[in-house]
């Protein structure tokens, strides 16, 4: 059984669509700039343009982890509709990590290193914090079988009403000032690039772990021994578990993971977007990228792709609120969703999910 095991070949899938993603993106750009200089009358220059490009990489960070996180649990064929009371989780547990860590370190290692360590503790409690959650998703989906759309609603609804009890108890009242957000760290030489720099390599630190985290999930499931197993258990987990690979383990492990992933998308709201904490603040977020992982077709740069529409719609709304105030600010805001309505029913077509996703398996 182990020589069968370890036959198992690391690379054996053809990675075909790869020009999908860029595609996507380049159409996704000029439609930008179209719709830019339309609805505000040519009003946005170059610089306009990059601005709203940027802005638009920034909102999709929190939905690009989101939809990795869906990536690797449906690879694995566990639904995981509990991401977003994951992202919530973080979001609160980042915030309160990094005010309370800030006021009691301040005095004794000064203001400015306080705030580096607070927020980078910050973001690991956040990490383990959605962790925590998705732990609760894996045993009752995995090891108990429940119906995995109820334990995903179920993570959901705990993780609004924990954060909301400890909004009112601890985080509504008057705080002193916490030490803020990471600031936008622009990569040497890469910065300075025309257009591209100014878009993609001065961001803040999470959308460089987005990027490199796109990358590396990509890697994994499609160049690995493990993204082989991951992928054979979302398809066809008896037929993985007679080669021998371990159909709880591996959906454990995926699963895990992706409640990691998911801390860092809801780190991103109170650890780079806002310092302050509002009940319910992902706004669905968490959802919105489940739609992106749908487009992407369960593949990583699929997904990026799918969160970076989202985010293109977004940018471009608060571009045309400032340009064009006498345009009712409910028409714009309307056009993130619109754009994935558009996408998830005319433009993607028939997504087929992982074979065995969301069913339980009982080994025999």
């Amino acid at each position: 059984m182990a020589a069968t095991t370890n036959a198992l070949p690391a690379r054996r899938t053809v990675v075909r669509g790869w020009w999908v993603t860029p595609a996507v993106i380049g159409f996704g750009l000029l439609a930008a700039w179209w719709l830019l200089n339309l609805v505000i009358g040519g009003k946005c220059d170059d610089q306009c343009v990059v601005s709203t490009l940027a802005q638009a990489l920034r909102v999709a960070t929190p939905i690009a982890f989101a939809a990795l996180c869906g990536v690797i649990c449906e690879r694995a064929g566990v639904v995981n509709i509990g991401i977003e009371g994951q992202m919530l989780m973080a979001a609160m547990v980042a915030y309160a990590t990094n005010l309370f860590v800030f006021q009691i370190a301040k005095d004794i290692i000064g203001p400015e290193a306080a705030g580096v360590m607070s927020r980078w503790l910050a973001l690991f409690t956040a990490m383990a914090s959605a962790l925590l959650l998705a732990a609760l998703h894996a045993v009752v989906s995995i090891k108990f079988r429940a119906d995995q759309i109820i334990s995903g609603t179920v993570v959901n609804i705990l993780a609004i009403g924990v954060t909301g009890y400890f909004y009112r108890q601890f985080l509504a009242e008057n705080l002193p000032p916490g030490p803020g957000t990471f600031p936008i760290t622009p990569v040497p030489l890469l910065a300075q690039i025309p257009v591209v720099g100014p878009i993609v390599f001065q961001q803040k630190p999470l959308t460089y772990v987005m990027l490199l985290t796109v990358v590396a999930l990509h890697y994994v499931l499609f160049f690995t021994r493990w993204g082989l197993r991951t992928r054979a258990v979302g398809e066809h987990p008896r037929a993985a578990d007679t080669l021998g690979v371990n159909v709880y383990r591996t959906r454990y492990v995926n699963v895990l993971i992706g409640g990691i992933i998911a801390g860092l998308g809801g780190a991103w709201f109170t650890l780079e977007a806002v310092d302050v904490f509002n009940p319910q603040m992902t706004n669905g977020l968490g959802f919105i990228g489940l739609a992106a992982m749908i487009f992407g077709k369960w593949n990583p740069f699929g997904a990026l792709a799918g969160a970076l529409i989202f985010g293109l719609g977004t940018s471009v709304t608060a571009t045309v609120s400032i340009f064009r105030p006498d345009i009712p600010s409910q028409i714009p805001q309307m056009l993130p969703y619109l754009l994935t309505i558009i996408v998830l029913t005319g433009v993607v077509g028939r997504a087929v999910p992982p074979a065995a996703d969301g069913q339980p398996y009982e080994k025999s």
